[in-house]
């Protein structure tokens, strides 16, 4: 993993938005880790991962033998 400085950051933030393009990279202060730049890619796959990953358990814990039928609740619904 890449690592830079704050000062770095501050002095060069399209830079350190370069290098996180494919992985995160650590932004530290006093050689102490304090955030993680990541890029926007990298980003986006994580939520969707952390999404699925959220909606597949609600899935795993669903008992949808108390379903009901979804001809029923669209003639309600009215459509």
């Amino acid at each position: 993993m890449n690592s830079i400085s704050v000062s770095e950051l501050k002095t060069n933030p399209a830079s350190a938005i370069n290098k996180a393009a494919d992985i995160p990279v650590a932004i530290q202060n006093r050689n102490k880790t304090k955030a993680y730049l990541v890029g926007k890619e990298l980003f986006e796959k994580i939520v969707a991962y952390i999404e699925n990953y959220t909606d597949r358990s609600v899935i795993q814990k669903t008992d949808f033998s108390k379903g009901r039928d979804f001809e029923r609740v669209a003639e309600e619904l009215g459509i």
